[in-house]
């Protein structure tokens, strides 16, 4: 198969050209058109590897899209997997929570529920996007370890984070922002909120030291990526340092965001943040951290669509050094260095045939067409 007439975004380029795909791999690309009648009219459109997603819990929303409703697995499954590939991500790692920040909290029900459906639609070859597992350990919780550790040989699993969601510190800083959103989302008086907080601030005491350490330990022993999240002083980027983590998911302050880099790890933000212009926990904002140079990959986390928008938006943006193809590299190649996926995420001869074909429709990117291992999935 041929596709001819693109604009093929390489890591260090855009080529205005044509790429040939066999058995599912890019067999040769070159800047000149194809002259066979059966080539592919991209339209001038921009050819991208396949986008690849690290943290998104948009699982979440298929099996359970209102408070109190179950769907169906391969139901929810099906349908998370269609609006992947409409987004142009070809590999996706869907985040299950393990431990919650609230008992009976829906994560914690469905948790095997999700990862069965995540396992088995894989093996069986029903999805168009490859997905994987990400377990998100919600630390200051007594099932976490036991839970984890019930996974942790699971071979679709290719990133751990640890997290800790408690009040006054990390994404939680401001104990005000965290009454507003727990509130919200549990529906709690003011009576039940401080009791809540109360809680969760014992259960970190108790369970976010010994539980960060035991993950992290399973995590080296089984060469599993691990990943911080949310944080926000230079002692906790040295702790996960220590830890072993390659990915800092998240860092709420531009101080964290920058020693992460400084000790070697890559920098996740969220798309969303890009999309609106900044945080909607009131962190540092995302471009900030671009045009600091460094930010380093890009994830949907809970709006899918956002991944392709947020990397063109950065590519237009006059406050920063990025490129297109640089820009493209937060989520393509960058996530895939990530987990040591060394097969995609760049236009190269002999790498996996993901591929998006996007336009532009006057300032707005949209996914044309998406292949997986050279196979048309949108």
């Amino acid at each position: 198969m041929i596709l001819n007439n693109v604009k093929l975004v390489l890591q260090d380029r855009v080529v205005a050209g044509s790429l040939e795909i066999h058995d599912g791999m890019i067999r040769s690309f070159t800047d000149r058109p194809s002259q066979l009648p059966q080539a592919i009219d991209g339209d001038n459109g921009w050819l991208l590897p396949g986008l690849i997603e690290l943290h998104t819990d948009n699982l979440d929303k298929f099996f359970t899209p209102r408070p109190n409703v179950d769907w169906p697995a391969h139901s929810a499954m099906s349908s998370h997997d269609a609006l992947m590939v409409a987004s142009g991500i070809t590999t996706v790692l869907d985040a299950v929570a393990v431990g919650d920040v609230r008992d009976g909290g829906h994560r914690l029900e469905n948790l095997q529920k999700m990862i069965r459906a995540v396992v088995n639609s894989q093996r069986a070859g029903l999805n168009r996007a490859e997905h994987r597992i990400h377990l998100r350990c919600e630390l200051p919780h007594h099932t976490t370890l036991p839970l984890f550790e019930k996974l942790m040989d699971q071979p679709e699993l290719s990133l751990v984070s640890l997290m800790d969601h408690s009040p006054g510190q990390r994404q939680f800083a401001s104990r005000e922002k965290y009454r507003e959103y727990y509130q919200g989302k549990y529906h709690l008086n003011d009576e039940k909120m401080a009791q809540f907080e109360e809680e969760q601030i014992n259960l970190s005491a108790r369970w976010s030291a010994p539980n960060r350490s035991a993950i992290a330990a399973h995590c080296r022993q089984r060469n599993i990526s691990l990943a911080s999240h949310d944080d926000a002083t230079a002692e906790h980027v040295a702790e996960s340092q220590a830890l072993g983590s390659v990915i800092a998911e998240f860092p709420t302050t531009e101080a964290a965001a920058r020693a992460s880099h400084q000790h070697g790890m890559q920098v996740l933000m969220g798309a969303p943040n890009i999309v609106r212009g900044g945080s909607h926990s009131g962190n540092v904002a995302a471009h900030k951290l671009a045009t600091l140079g460094v930010l380093d990959i890009l994830s949907s986390d809970y709006y899918p669509a956002s991944l392709l928008d947020a990397a063109f938006r950065i590519a237009q943006d006059a406050g920063n050094a990025f490129s297109l193809p640089q820009a493209v590299a937060l989520v393509t190649c960058n996530p895939a260095r990530a987990l040591g996926l060394t097969d995609r995420g760049v236009i190269e001869e002999g790498k996996r045939a993901d591929l998006v074909l996007a336009r532009n429709q006057g300032e707005h990117v949209y996914v044309q067409n998406v292949w997986r291992q050279g196979i048309r999935v949108f």
